[in-house]
């Protein structure tokens, strides 16, 4: 039993390499959207992807980092500005994306653009401080993908969402791990709707780089802030030493047998399983390849 175990363990790790051995070819034909690329992954991401040959179209939410992307590319490299907050910037956006890819779709959309402040303990926040980052890093997210995907699917391309550790498990209060839960939850979902047309969907899940994102003088001071604007109250209650009472609630109910037996063993499965099981019960759509 355990020697067939291992050996199906092994074939799917060999099946595995072997397609990530699998090499893009006409990269010069290919066009790349990318958000956030005034700094960071995305700034990276971009120079990169021009340094191979790809037809890189960079959304940046500044001129200045426009300018200094430009400064750093080559001519094929071509810049937008975007706020993927607002629906109108995203509109534009799409327009002039469609004016360079005509009728060869997007071949890759990579969501970076992302905020990780304010952050502090939930009880010291706002809603508007936790909608402040799930207007970017989640519905921005949600926006930009939704008005590009016909370019995508046109092109048989690929979706890149970036996402984080912190959305598999939650270190910190505020709107960012929330919304990067959100980025897994839609990007599954993505995937499999997406896997049809021949579209694929990945998932980038960084740790903790040092980019803007993470600084810790920004975190710092936007958890100062947060404390400097909570109540006298929770200010006693955060300032004391206390013990927990006598209540000790477990952190997760999951009633029900289908979320006991079925559910919560799914979300411990390989992806590739958990997806052949929602083909197997889901409709095609007529136009499915």
């Amino acid at each position: 039993m355990w020697l067939y175990a291992a050996a199906l363990v092994g074939l799917c790790y060999l099946l595995r390499w072997y397609r990530e051995k699998q090499v893009v070819s006409h990269l010069r034909d290919k066009y790349v959207f990318i958000t956030g690329c005034d700094s960071g992954f995305g700034h990276l991401l971009a120079r990169q992807l021009d340094l191979r040959g790809l037809r890189v179209l960079a959304a940046c939410l500044t001129e200045k980092g426009a300018q200094q992307l430009r400064a750093q590319t080559s001519d094929r490299l071509e810049t937008v500005i975007l706020d993927v907050t607002k629906t109108e910037s995203i509109s534009a956006a799409t327009q002039w994306v469609k004016e360079r890819v005509g009728d060869r779709g997007l071949w890759g959309l990579v969501n970076n653009a992302g905020i990780s402040i304010p952050t502090a303990p939930n009880e010291w926040l706002t809603k508007h401080d936790f909608m402040k980052i799930l207007d970017v890093n989640l519905l921005g997210l949600l926006e930009v993908t939704l008005s590009l995907l016909s370019l995508v699917r046109k092109a048989r391309g690929r979706v890149v969402n970036v996402s984080s550790v912190v959305g598999r498990v939650s270190l910190l209060g505020g709107g960012y791990c929330i919304s990067k839960y959100g980025v897994e939850a839609f990007s599954d979902s993505l995937r499999r709707e997406l896997s049809y047309f021949g579209v694929k969907v990945a998932l980038i899940e960084p740790g903790f780089f040092k980019t803007n994102v993470t600084s810790p003088e920004k975190i710092s001071r936007a958890i100062q802030e947060a404390w400097d604007r909570v109540s006298p109250e929770v200010k006693d209650i955060y300032g004391e030493k206390f013990l927990a009472s006598a209540c000790h609630p477990r952190t997760r109910y999951s009633p029900g047998w289908d979320a006991k037996l079925l559910f919560i063993p799914m979300s411990y499965m390989p992806t590739w399983l958990v997806d052949a099981m929602m083909y197997w019960r889901s409709p095609r759509p007529i136009k499915a390849l």
